[in-house]
């Protein structure tokens, strides 16, 4: 996994290439910790387009950060693969986030197995 951040007008991005796992999300949650303590960005977008694959240690850690960004006011936004952000639809996290479409799908909702739904 490789993590790259970038600053610009006030925004702060986290572009994410590769696999989430338990092995990889230690280094996610402490450049999210970098980023929202002690003085948080007014705004963070959370790349995952180039994730194809997160586990559930990605998606504590993606919760810790919003929970981190929410108490310094801070507006998460993720930007997501399209197997990442099933898993998120079907557990319920996807609401809790300000997501954006996946480049590669646009808005249309997609099974399992990558075909519309």
């Amino acid at each position: 996994m490789s993590i790259v951040v970038s600053a610009e007008q006030g925004r702060t991005r986290l572009t994410v290439k590769g696999w989430v796992t338990i092995d990889s999300s230690p280094a996610l949650r402490d450049q999210l910790l970098t980023i929202l303590r002690p003085k948080s960005p007014p705004a963070l977008t959370i790349d995952l387009t180039a994730v194809p694959y997160i586990d559930c240690s990605g998606l504590a850690t993606l919760v810790e950060g919003l929970k981190l960004a929410r108490a310094s006011q801070t507006t998460l936004r993720l930007s997501l693969h399209e197997r990442p952000r099933y898993l998120m639809e079907v557990t319920g996290l996807l609401a809790l986030f300000e997501a954006q479409p996946d480049a590669n799908s646009g808005n249309a909702p997609k099974d399992i197995d990558g075909s519309p739904a």
